[in-house]
């Protein structure tokens, strides 16, 4: 069936900012490139700007293609506008765009809307509209997606281990207290050096229990331990559990790489996180985009600037990382979104209004397309100045007056070019996207998990040993009679697991050695092992436990050197390993 001839375009009409802009109409005959977009050589097509009258006599023409220029992609962004704007519109543009070149992308998707770029477009009126006044042939297309989900209900489940969350992020997502705070790092300090893997929730409430418990020898070491700070941040985790998070924290966790993942058609995934039942859990959400922010800085290796990004990073209703934060956390965020850039990483900033992003946090990003603003308060009308001051002025715009009279699909654009520098800024009419603009339904959703390369390695949970079973194992040990000082000192757990796998017999902390005559080994004095196997009291180790004890302490030792080597902490708290 042919496609339907496009609408004519509409009438020209005076610009909104006075003489100095010329109509708007659509693109001048000849500027669509031979493959139908302008996409390709290293840059993104993101609209087409018409000049004011100064402009086009310098340039000789009345319009000019906007692009985002790939090699400076990772100097990050801002999408802003109020709601029904067009922001979510410009998103799609900008991660087709991305995976085009072969960037992938991790954008959260908080109406559902985004989902659609896992779909096919059509070519509709008002599609093949804008695709004429911007100069492009529209091409429906279609992208690789993997959804996501920390529920694990509209995507594969999301987890990340308590232990690489940190200490710094979990209490900022139970918002304790400074006190409270000091405890929690306790806790993670005791485990980390005694190797007690953190991995979910009753991990954490093991050793908090055992904090507790302990208290009184450890406040010599580590600082004072309340029992009324453990019992404040218990509390604090019942909350967590009630809202879904003991569904988050756990194994498998997720691996960088997974998101890091080309087509064979070198396509860039874009994974797609289903955040609108997280939205209910605003700290859930902010606090696990942030620990995913520092997993990317402390795992990736430097690379400068690369022609084009390894990642880019969508942080959608970002006024929700910034909202009653902490300075000390703020400082550490700044940290990262500045040093991250040289890891190949693109982080954008999706909000409403420019205000919601601290000032030495939006002096870094680069690449700025704002969508209208109203001013209907006196905090909007900040917000407009504040929008139209941050970018290069254009002496044909009145900027603050264009940010309020904007149409919907249109933006005022400034990104950087040439050295870094960012062009004047610019009103552009937004491409239109390749995918479809809209949601997926339920049944072509699971038609794309089933066939997602990751669904096997993330979709069934995992429970290993790990701080809770180690503790009650070590509870449990505490209550049996000690043999000897010699078993005591080599803090016979774990050399006497190694030892009853290998020989078929627990020994219980015993070293085996000689003992005098009458001792007590068993319930009825008769030596017999838990195992079963019954050995004189006076029989020394033969010739092969000697053998194998040795082993078992050189490899307990060589554990407990990795341990210690690997349990170090980044700047957000996450584990660098």
């Amino acid at each position: 069936m042919a496609r339907p001839p496009a609408s004519p375009p509409p009438a020209n009409r005076p610009s909104p900012t006075g003489p100095k802009t010329t109509p708007r109409s659509k693109a001048p005959a000849g500027s669509v490139t031979s493959s139908g977009d302008p996409d390709g050589e290293g840059r993104i097509f993101i609209g087409r700007s018409f000049l004011g009258r100064s402009e086009a006599a310098a340039a000789g023409t009345s319009s000019k293609e906007e692009f985002l220029t790939l090699h400076l992609a990772n100097r990050h962004g801002l999408v802003t506008g109020a709601t029904g704007t067009g922001k979510t519109v410009t998103l799609q543009v900008l991660a087709e765009g991305f995976s085009r070149a072969g960037v992938p992308v991790f954008a959260a998707d908080i109406k559902g809307d985004l989902s659609g770029v896992a779909a096919q477009g059509e070519a509709k009126d008002f599609l093949l509209k804008r695709a004429e006044e911007v100069g492009i042939a529209y091409a429906p297309d279609t992208f690789p997606v993997v959804f996501w989900d920390l529920f694990g209900e509209q995507g594969h489940p999301v987890r990340a281990t308590i232990s690489e969350m940190g200490p710094l992020l979990l209490s900022r997502l139970m918002g304790l207290n400074e006190t409270q705070e000091g405890v929690l790092n306790i806790v993670f300090r005791i485990a980390d050096e005694q190797g007690l893997l953190l991995l979910d929730l009753k991990d954490l409430r093991a050793m908090l229990a055992d904090v507790a418990a302990n208290a009184a020898t450890l406040t010599a070491t580590y600082g004072n331990v309340s029992t009324q700070s453990v019992g404040a941040i218990q509390r604090q985790l019942l909350v967590l559990e009630n809202q879904g998070a003991d569904k988050f924290f756990g194994e498998p966790a997720l691996q960088i790489a997974d998101l890091m993942r080309v087509d064979r058609s070198g396509y860039g995934t874009i994974n797609i996180l289903a955040a609108d039942k997280l939205m209910g859990a605003p700290r859930l959400y902010s606090c696990f985009l942030l620990w995913l922010l520092s997993e990317l800085f402390e795992h990736l290796p430097e690379v400068g600037d690369p022609d084009k990004p390894k990642l880019v990073f969508f942080f959608d209703e970002a006024h929700l990382l910034f909202d009653e934060a902490p300075k000390a956390l703020l400082e550490k965020v700044e940290q990262v979104v500045r040093l991250i850039r040289s890891k190949g990483v693109g982080v954008y900033f999706v909000t409403q209004n420019p205000l919601d992003v601290p000032e030495s946090v939006l002096a870094q990003l680069g690449n700025r397309v704002q969508h209208a603003l109203r001013a209907f308060t006196p905090r909007d009308q900040k917000a407009v100045k504040a929008a139209a001051d941050t970018f290069r002025p254009n002496p044909d715009l009145d900027t603050a007056t264009v940010i309020m009279e904007l149409g919907k699909g249109e933006a005022l654009v400034s990104m950087l070019e040439g050295n870094g520098v960012p062009s004047m800024v610019e009103r552009t009419l937004i491409r239109p996207p390749s995918a479809r603009i809209g949601p997926l339904s339920p049944q072509e959703r699971g038609a794309v998990m089933a066939q997602s390369p990751v669904g096997r390695i993330y979709d069934q949970a995992v429970d290993r040993e790990s701080a809770f079973e180690m503790l009650q194992a070590r509870a449990a040990q505490k209550q049996e009679p000690q043999a000897d000082a010699e078993g005591e000192s080599e803090g016979g757990g774990f050399l006497d697991s190694i030892l009853g796998g290998v020989l078929g017999t627990a020994t219980g902390g015993r070293t085996g050695g000689t003992k005098p005559a009458g001792t007590r080994t068993g319930k009825a004095g008769q030596g017999t092992a838990r195992g079963g196997t019954t050995r004189s009291s006076s029989t020394r180790m033969t010739t092969t436990e000697v053998v194998v004890r040795q082993v078992a302490r050189s490899v307990a030792s060589q554990v407990g050197t990795q341990l210690g080597k690997a349990i170090l902490r980044g700047i957000l708290g996450s584990i660098r390993r």
